[in-house]
């Protein structure tokens, strides 16, 4: 098995529209630091990646593997940077 085959994936296309963002951000919720999942679309998955960078910034990386016409991939990482909180409480929130 190679390294991308073990890695948590998701493909969007079998997926009805109004369950694909809460889907990719369930499985990104269980990613441990250093974590990263895939992710299929058959449209560019440009606002999930705003709604990323504006809701989570800092927390994860964001790599296109394929970008259309017909088909998307992008990989998902978990940063391991620790500034998924910018306050003292020493939590993940």
């Amino acid at each position: 098995m190679t390294e991308t085959q073990q890695k948590p994936s998701i493909d969007v296309r079998t997926v009805p529209p109004r369950e694909r963002h809460p889907r990719i951000f369930g499985l990104l919720g269980t990613l441990p630091a250093g974590g990263s999942m895939l992710i299929t679309s058959d449209h560019d998955p440009r606002p999930l990646h705003y709604q990323l960078q504006t809701n989570f910034p800092g927390e994860f990386g964001w790599d296109c593997l394929e970008e259309g016409p017909e088909i998307w991939r992008v990989e998902i990482a978990r940063l391991g940077n620790g500034s998924a909180c910018e306050c003292c409480c020493g939590s993940d929130h």
